[in-house]
């Protein structure tokens, strides 16, 4: 009786110095491999990054060999016009939405869909208490602490995500992406706030003889206004660009940043869903549709551009011409640059 108890109380001391000798190894890992052990894997036991990578093993499909072309172009163009990689700094990293749960770096760019795919990430890293993306408002989906960003990361959690986790990033055609921006913030009488901040200033700059109304409230600015405004050196002098009609490049920072799908506007739901697939989402999980028949197209774009002189035309492309390369879009028919 008394050999069984001395016994148990061996064992227990020695159970006892394993978990503790388990909990110093745990506690001295470094950051990058405690994320690794908690790290994602989809239904394949495999995370959607190398769900990606591992099938250019196989024979691809279409939209397969799409983005591998998509990456390739990117690659190619970053190496002609790219001399210096710098580092990245926290402030690169705030449009770079974090999903833990699967595995994803999500660089937002608005004007792209961009509510639809916050959406989206809200569902994936709700952990249940989202359903259906597009029950949730819109404005909830730009509330700050609904998502993390990458920069709120320590130095080694941020490069372990880069390096583990799939990058993508949605692009449009950069003038429609500009105008719909023009439209959506100084056409609407519900944008006061960009009014205030910016229309006020480009009025009170690039027009001549305003009246008192458009100084004080500016509500009305023109097309032509916005384009001188954001050709102004004083302009980029000032401030950055809002993100708005910052180019995807100065955003995203595609030249430093690695990015394994790149999603267009122009195909969105099928790379919406193509992405959708490589995180295996519940098929309950579908990207938002959208109905908007308001939306901006390329005829409607041409008509902004109409009284845009060439020589502003040209300009205007060359601030924009980076995001046209990267991203393979040509230069618009209703251009007169050539």
């Amino acid at each position: 009786m008394r050999k069984s108890r001395v016994l148990r109380m061996v064992l227990a001391t020695c159970l006892g110095s394993l978990l503790l000798v388990l909990f110093y190894f745990q506690s001295s890992l470094n950051p990058e491999e405690r994320i690794l052990k908690t790290s994602w894997h989809g239904k394949s036991g495999r995370s959607p990054l190398q769900t990606l990578y591992s099938s250019d093993q196989f024979e691809q499909s279409s939209l397969q060999v799409t983005h591998q072309q998509r990456r390739e172009l990117l690659n190619n163009v970053c190496n002609r016009y790219t001399r210096k990689r710098r580092l990245l700094t926290a402030d690169d990293l705030r449009h770079l939405v974090v999903d833990d749960v699967h595995g994803l770096l999500y660089c937002y760019v608005p004007k792209v869909a961009c509510t639809n795919w916050k959406r989206v990430m809200m569902v994936l890293t709700g952990q249940g208490k989202y359903q259906d993306p597009l029950d949730i408002p819109a404005n909830e989906a730009h509330v700050s602490s609904n998502l993390r960003m990458l920069s709120e990361y320590s130095t080694p959690e941020i490069n372990y995500r880069l390096r583990n986790y799939l990058k993508f990033i949605f692009v449009r055609e950069p003038f429609e992406r500009l105008v719909s921006a023009y439209r959506n913030k100084f056409t609407r009488s519900y944008n006061t706030a960009f009014h205030k901040r910016y229309g006020t200033k480009i009025i009170r700059r690039h027009r001549q003889n305003p009246s008192k109304e458009a100084l004080e409230h500016g509500h009305d600015v023109h097309f032509e206004e916005f384009v001188y405004y954001l050709l102004d050196p004083r302009t980029q002098h000032e401030e950055p660009f809002n993100e708005h009609w910052e180019r995807v490049h100065s955003l995203c920072h595609p030249c430093i940043i690695h990015y394994d799908v790149v999603g267009k506007y122009e195909t969105l739901t099928e790379d919406a869903n193509y992405i959708l697939r490589l995180v295996g989402a519940d098929a309950g999980v579908k990207f938002p549709s959208s109905s908007k028949t308001t939306r901006t197209n390329d005829d409607m774009t041409a008509k902004f551009f109409q009284n845009i002189s060439p020589f502003y035309q040209r300009r205007l492309f060359n601030l924009y011409k980076m995001d046209y390369l990267l991203f393979n879009y040509s230069i618009p028919s209703y251009l007169h640059i050539r």
